[in-house]
C-alpha cells in the first residue's frame, strides 16, 4: 500500500483532515501553487530591506520598538534575536499530538503566500512533522495577542538547530534534531521569525482538540443518557418528534431522534406504562434541549475552527507589492470558542451528574439506594456520585471564561490580549473531567440494567450494555469502583459509543 500523502495549498486544510491527522499520519508535501506564491511574497521582503522601505518586523523592532529602525545589515540578527528572546515558555510541555497539529497549522499558514516567507521553511517544519522530530514547547507563556509568540519561539527555536525536541522517547537537542529530520540549520531571512513566531497556531490547536472531544462526549451523552433513561425505568414520551418539532431547533430535533433510535420498544418501558409517575426528572426529560443546545455549539465552533484552519495569522501580511500592518494574530474568535465550547461541554456533565443521583436515590423503585446489594452493609455507588459531583464543581470554575480577560503587554503597545490559549487549555481540562463523569453514569446505569433482570432493554442498548460488560463485569457486591470507571473513561475516548449514534 502506497504512502498517504497531504499536499498543503494553504487554503484547503478541511476539518476532517485536521481531526484523522494523527490517525492516518500522511507524509506531508508543500503543493506547487502553494510554492510559487511564497516565492512572490519573499521578493516583497527583500525588496524592502533593499530599498530601506520601512516595513514592520522586517527593518523594525517589535512591539514598542516598532519605531525603531533596523539597518540592512542586521535584519537577519533581528530575527535571530526574536526567535530566542521570544522563547520564555513555562510548565509542562504540550502533547505529541498537539505539537504535529501546531506544525501542520503553521506550514498551511504560511503556504498562503501572504507572509514573506521562503519555501525552504515551509518544507522545513514538514521534515520535522514527517520525521516526528517534535520540538519542546513549553504549555503556558502565550496571551493570544501577537500570536502564541513564546510557544511558537520554541518551533523556530529548532528550526535554527536551537532547542529541544522530542523523537519518540528519545530527547534530541541542538543540531541533532535537524540531523534527525534529514535537514540543515535555517539562516532566517527578514520576517521569517516574526512570521513563524506571529500566527494563533497553538490556539488553535487547542481550540481545534476541544472540538474534536466534545464531539465525541456529545454522542457519547447521548448513549449514556439513553441507557439511564432504561436504568431509571424512564418515559420515552419527552423524546417525541412532534414536542420537538414545534421547538424550531434543528439541533434539537436531531438529538431527539438519535435518542428514539436507542429507546425503541423495550422490556423496561412495557413494564412500566401504567406506573403513576407523571414526568421524569429534567436531567431526563431535557436531554434533546441541552443536548440539542450543545450539538448547537458545536456545530459554530466548526465553522468558526475550519475558517482558521485555512486562516493567516500573521503580521504584517503581503498582498502583491503592499506590506500592511493588521491584526489577525490576535486571538479573540478562538479563545470565544473554546470558552463557548467549554460551557457547552461542562453542562454535558452537569446533566449526567443530575441522573447519576437520580439512579443512587433509586427514582427507579425497582432500584435499591445506592444500588447496593445490602444497603447499610454495603455503600454501592454512593461515592462514585461524590466523585462525578467533584469534577463538575471543577468544571463550573474552569468554565469561567478566559477571554473576558486582558491584561496590556508590551508597554501598553499590544493593550488588548485575547488568552485564547488558558481558554483551550481549561477546556482539555473539562473535557477529561466530563469523561469520567460520563463513564460513572455509564457504570451505575449499566449496573441499573442488571438490576432488573430478567426484563431487557432495547436491542440498541442491549449490545450497549453488552460493550460495557465486556469490559467491567458485573458485580453486584461492593468493590473498589476507580478501575472500572478508568477503563469506561478510555472506552469513551476510543469512540466506541460512536457506533450507536447514528
Amino acid at each position: 500500500m502506497s504512502e498517504p500523502i497531504l499536499s498543503l495549498t494553504g487554503l484547503t486544510l478541511s476539518l476532517a483532515t485536521v481531526r484523522d491527522f494523527e490517525q492516518v499520519r500522511p507524509r506531508v508535501v508543500l503543493a506547487d501553487e502553494a510554492r510559487m506564491r511564497m516565492d512572490a511574497s519573499v521578493e516583497v521582503v527583500r525588496d524592502a530591506v533593499r530599498t530601506e522601505r520601512v516595513s514592520y518586523g522586517i527593518n523594525t523592532g517589535f512591539g514598542v520598538f516598532a519605531n525603531r529602525h533596523i539597518a540592512p545589515d542586521q535584519v537577519l540578527q533581528l530575527q535571530v534575536n526574536l526567535v530566542r528572546s521570544h522563547a520564555c515558555g513555562i510548565g509542562t510541555p504540550l502533547a505529541p499530538h498537539l505539537v504535529r497539529r501546531i506544525l501542520l497549522l503553521k506550514a498551511n499558514s504560511l503556504a498562503v503566500g501572504c507572509s514573506g516567507v521562503r519555501p525552504e521553511v515551509v518544507e522545513a517544519l514538514l521534515a520535522l512533522c514527517n520525521h516526528d522530530v517534535l520540538p519542546v514547547i513549553p504549555s503556558h507563556g502565550s496571551v493570544g495577542a501577537s500570536g502564541d509568540l513564546a510557544p511558537l519561539a520554541y518551533v523556530a527555536l529548532a528550526l535554527i538547530g536551537e532547542g529541544e525536541a522530542m523523537q519518540g522517547s528519545r530527547l534530541l537537542t541542538g543540531a541533532n534534531m535537524l540531523e534527525a529530520a534529514g535537514i540543515t540549520p535555517l539562516t532566517l531571512e527578514a520576517k521569517e521569525g516574526l512570521a513563524l513566531l506571529n500566527g494563533t497556531q497553538v490556539s488553535l490547536a487547542l481550540a481545534l482538540e476541544g472540538l474534536f472531544q466534545a464531539e465525541q462526549l456529545l454522542t457519547a451523552a447521548i448513549v449514556v443518557g439513553a441507557l439511564t433513561v432504561e436504568g431509571l425505568a424512564g418515559s420515552h414520551s419527552p423524546f417525541d418528534a412532534r414536542v420537538q418539532a414545534v421547538s424550531r431547533f434543528p439541533s434539537q430535533i436531531e438529538v431527539a431522534e438519535r435518542l428514539r433510535l436507542l429507546l425503541t420498544e423495550s422490556e423496561i418501558w412495557r413494564s412500566h406504562a401504567d406506573c403513576d409517575r407523571v414526568q421524569d426528572p429534567y436531567s431526563l426529560r431535557c436531554m434533546p434541549q441541552v443536548y440539542g443546545a450543545v450539538a448547537s455549539t458545536i456545530s459554530h465552533a466548526r465553522s468558526v475552527l475550519e475558517a482558521a484552519c485555512n486562516g493567516v495569522s500573521d503580521n504584517p501580511l503581503i498582498f502583491g507589492t503592499d506590506i500592511i500592518s493588521g491584526g489577525n494574530f490576535h486571538a479573540e474568535p478562538l479563545g470565544f470558542v473554546s470558552d463557548f465550547l467549554a460551557i457547552a461541554v461542562a453542562e454535558l456533565a452537569s446533566m449526567a451528574e443530575r441522573r447519576i443521583d437520580a439512579l443512587d436515590r433509586r427514582v427507579n423503585p425497582r432500584l435499591s439506594m445506592f444500588l447496593a446489594k445490602e444497603p447499610g452493609l454495603e455503600s454501592g455507588f454512593m461515592i462514585a456520585h461524590v466523585s462525578a459531583t467533584a469534577l463538575v464543581s471543577e468544571n463550573k470554575t474552569l468554565a469561567h471564561p478566559a477571554s473576558v480577560d486582558s491584561l496590556p503587554t508590551s508597554a501598553g503597545q499590544e493593550d488588548h490580549v485575547s488568552m485564547a490559549p488558558w481558554a483551550g487549555m481549561k477546556l482539555q481540562r473539562i473535557c477529561d473531567n466530563t469523561r469520567h463523569v460520563l463513564a460513572i453514569e455509564l457504570l451505575v446505569a449499566a449496573h441499573a440494567i442488571d438490576s432488573q433482570r430478567p426484563l431487557r432493554t432495547s436491542p440498541r442498548l442491549e449490545e450497549v450494555h453488552a460493550l460495557v460488560r465486556a469490559r467491567v463485569p458485573y458485580r453486584p457486591y461492593d468493590h473498589r469502583l476507580d478501575r472500572d470507571i478508568a477503563t469506561l473513561a478510555a472506552l469513551i475516548a476510543g469512540g466506541e459509543l460512536d457506533r450507536f449514534v447514528v
